[in-house]
């Protein structure tokens, strides 16, 4: 069983920028693909960012060249840092693991959730 803990949400004006961290159990971290979903107000959870075991990183369109997924497989711990952020970024933010190491952007695939986080950025 792995747990996820989320951090770093908050308020944020547009512009600026947050960093979300996800601090994970378990002894096989560097194994999984680790990934961050969001859902905003109405809408359905979509996949933001994922990070392969071989920490290949790849993004949704509408995130690409402003977030970016990092891990630190000694701290069993995922990062988000999310720039440039614009009101529809707003969200509840949701770190994900896979033991898949390289699983996609399909809710399905993935075995473990973090509570979420919100992230709100104002106009």
């Amino acid at each position: 069983q792995v747990q996820l803990v989320e951090s770093g949400g908050g308020l944020v004006q547009a512009g600026g920028s947050l960093r979300l961290s996800c601090a994970a159990s378990g002894r096989t971290f560097s194994r999984y693909t680790m990934a961050w979903f969001r859902q905003a107000p109405g809408k359905e959870r979509e996949f933001a960012a994922a990070s392969w075991s071989d920490r290949s990183t790849y993004y949704a369109d509408a995130v690409k060249g402003r977030f970016t997924i990092s891990r630190d497989n000694a701290k069993n711990t995922v990062y988000l840092q999310m720039n440039s952020l614009k009101p529809e970024d707003t969200a509840v933010y949701y770190c994900a693991a896979a033991q898949g190491g390289f699983s996609g952007r399909s809710r399905s695939e993935y075995d473990y959730w973090g509570q979420g986080i919100q992230v709100t950025v104002s106009s």
